[in-house]
């Protein structure tokens, strides 16, 4: 029987008429080996920029360092490389002391120098430029390569104060989810930043739920990147009566479905329950042989820690409770609890240690 052609199409940039082909598949593996090829030659080429970057940062540090140069000697050299290479960016003399910088950050940092060179300049200098500490800097490094962020996904990460949240309040998760799946406190958030909603302070569950399938890749994109979309309101049926879970995901590092649960008001214990029914709907009938117990998280929009604790501690469902918040944090108020924290967290060290020198004192 002779195969009746495809219809024709137009291309959207020429206007000239295009023929489907049986072979497309074929072409589509081709035109991924392509693309494949192109990322990789894009991370070559920024590998051998962050490189030089980092030699010349170590030039002029050297220099400096045992006096050979003063800061002055800098400015020189950016005006003698933009005579001999007018067309040549990048290398002003501010460009030059921030490689300088670059350099002396991460020297002696055996973690992350390794790492450096996995990201795009202007994200190291946006973490240069808003990130004080050296383990805030390492938090953000080692997301951004792991996440696989863009500049605006960097910016937009920093501005929700993710790391001071981390540290500030880790996830609250189940004692099941800590016993069986303690990589799970590296995958979830205790809250979730949902500003790009733009919903007004009292707004419905309804509004969330569309919200969240509206923005979806904005919500993917503050969930991780190893969360892959199944549906919304997916639905499940146990006995008689139908149910549906108001939003269902797939994490690849989890090798788990997570089903999420969404509150407008305040966590209540019996939340959880309803959470875990769904827990269990979902293993008995829906995950696959090779796939890990569900896990489940309650969105909601406030809790009460204690609360929280209590209605966990005894829970036998891989089940966590988070908050959302439709705006982004109070960056000068988490910087205070930061300093506080840390500051507590040094008198402590300091209590633990004098007893030991006391006893060691001749």
């Amino acid at each position: 029987m002779k195969r009746e052609p495809e219809p024709s199409k137009k291309s959207r940039a020429t206007g000239a008429t295009i023929s489907a082909t049986p072979d497309e598949p074929a072409f589509r593996e081709v035109l991924a080996l392509i693309e494949g090829a192109r990322a990789r030659a894009f991370q070559a080429v920024n590998t051998e920029l962050i490189d030089l970057y980092w030699r010349v940062g170590k030039y002029i540090s050297r220099k400096i360092e045992t006096a050979a140069w003063g800061q002055g000697v800098v400015a020189e050299l950016a005006d003698y490389i933009q005579r001999h290479h007018p067309n040549l960016r990048g290398f002003t003399r501010a460009s030059l002391f921030r490689m300088r910088q670059f350099f002396e950050t991460y020297r002696y940092d055996r973690k992350v120098a390794p790492l450096v060179r996995q990201l795009q300049w202007s994200h190291h200098l946006m973490i240069l430029g808003r990130c004080k500490r050296p383990e805030e800097r390492e938090f953000y490094i080692r997301l951004a390569v792991r996440e696989g962020w863009r500049k605006r996904d960097l910016d937009r990460q920093l501005r929700a104060r993710v790391f001071e949240r981390a540290v500030l309040n880790p996830p609250k998760l189940s004692a099941a989810l800590r016993a069986s799946r303690p990589e799970a406190a590296d995958v979830f958030k205790d809250c979730y930043i949902l500003e790009f909603l733009q919903l007004p302070a009292t707004h419905s569950e309804a509004d969330l739920h569309l919200g969240l399938v509206a923005r979806l890749k904005d919500f993917l994109s503050e969930l991780g990147r190893d969360f892959c979309f199944v549906g919304s309101e997916y639905p499940v049926q146990v006995g008689g009566r139908d149910f549906s879970i108001d939003l269902l995901f797939f994490n690849r590092a989890l090798n788990s479905l997570i089903a999420f649960e969404l509150k407008v008001d305040e966590f209540q214990p019996e939340h959880l329950g309803k959470l875990e029914f769904y827990l269990e709907a979902l293993d008995r009938d829906v995950r696959k042989p090779h796939e890990r117990p569900s896990i489940g998280v309650l969105l909601c929009a406030t809790k009460d820690t204690e609360v929280v604790e209590y209605a966990l501690a005894r829970s036998l469902s891989p089940a966590l409770i988070a908050e959302y918040r439709t705006q982004l944090p109070d960056a000068a108020l988490l910087k205070r609890k930061l300093h506080e924290f840390y500051q507590l967290a040094l008198t402590s060290s300091e209590r633990a240690t004098a007893p030991r020198a006391r006893k060691n004192r001749p």
